[in-house]
């Protein structure tokens, strides 16, 4: 497994901070969006559209490149203030996000945002078309692997497991699942909504490899992306343990900001919070 200079996990940690802040911005401005969700899952798409994925801004239709699905599609703020960032449209754009005719509406759409490779906001379907999208690459002779990002009240869907199943059936390795665990939903703790545990039994049983991780740690949402690349013969889940609205004190482990924007103030307080973090990368120290 590649080991990680603590150079990049910093810059990388840094960009997830400032991705925080993007996506607040934009939830505010627009006066909708899900900042709960999107917070939590900042590592994991940091270390995906930054490192991890095979991807080409200037070719974003490449046949060959890595595929990534927000299937936990209410988090798109995140996905786009990270794609505007990496150079796939440019940032001034996301000021536009879900005003008519943008090509970055309320929730994914592939046919009009460059880096969007599955149109999601029904959720639970993530996992099949992902299946469908490494069995396409074996048809084809194509080489590349297939990331999907779920929610966990998403793991209550049926349909999910259902694409877990085709995924298990023809032992798709090229498959990731990754598992935004924070523990809250949009009516409540997930454990007092409709309980998932034991959850990582439930991935082994579909004949997952499974990674059980700090999904707001960098470094060991890094070394499990590269795991999961290393695996044969079967998929894998990592499930990622974070925090709900991570980042913003009053926001954190609690459903209320599953899907409310931020009042001025709100955003003001929140705002700061962010830039201290910020500022603490930029000074050259994290504690």
């Amino acid at each position: 497994m590649p080991f990680h200079p603590e150079s990049l996990v910093r810059e990388l940690d840094e960009i997830a901070q400032r991705l925080r802040l993007d996506a607040l911005e934009m939830i505010h401005r627009r006066k909708a969006g899900h900042p709960g969700g999107s917070l939590s899952a900042s590592e994991i798409i940091t270390a995906l559209i930054f490192h991890q994925l095979r991807i080409d801004p200037e070719r974003p239709e490449w046949e060959e490149r890595d595929r990534f699905i927000l299937s936990k599609g209410h988090a798109c703020s995140l996905l786009y203030a990270a794609l505007a960032r990496r150079g796939f449209f440019p940032r001034e754009d996301l000021k536009s996000w879900g005003h008519l005719g943008s090509r970055l509406q309320g929730h994914p759409d592939r046919l009009k945002t460059p880096g969007i490779d599955m149109t999601t906001g029904m959720e639970g379907h993530g996992v099949a078309v992902g299946a469908g999208l490494c069995l396409a690459a074996r048809l084809k002779g194509l080489n590349y692997h297939v990331y999907v990002l779920v929610g966990d009240g998403e793991c209550q869907c049926g349909v999910l497991w259902e694409g877990a199943l085709i995924a298990s059936k023809y032992r798709l390795s090229e498959l990731t699942v990754i598992v935004d665990y924070n523990h809250v939903q949009m009516s409540g703790p997930v454990h007092e909504v409709l309980p998932l545990d034991p959850l990582i039994e439930k991935w082994k049983a579909f004949n997952f490899a499974t990674i059980e991780i700090n999904g707001n740690d960098m470094r060991q949402v890094l070394d499990a992306l590269d795991l999961a690349v290393e695996i044969r013969n079967k998929p894998t889940a990592i499930i990622a343990h974070t925090t709900k609205g991570e980042g913003v004190s009053f926001m954190e482990n609690t459903h209320e900001w599953h899907g409310r924007p931020p009042d001025d103030e709100e955003f003001r307080r929140a705002a700061e919070e962010l830039r201290r973090r910020i500022k603490r990368y930029e000074e050259g120290y994290v504690h």
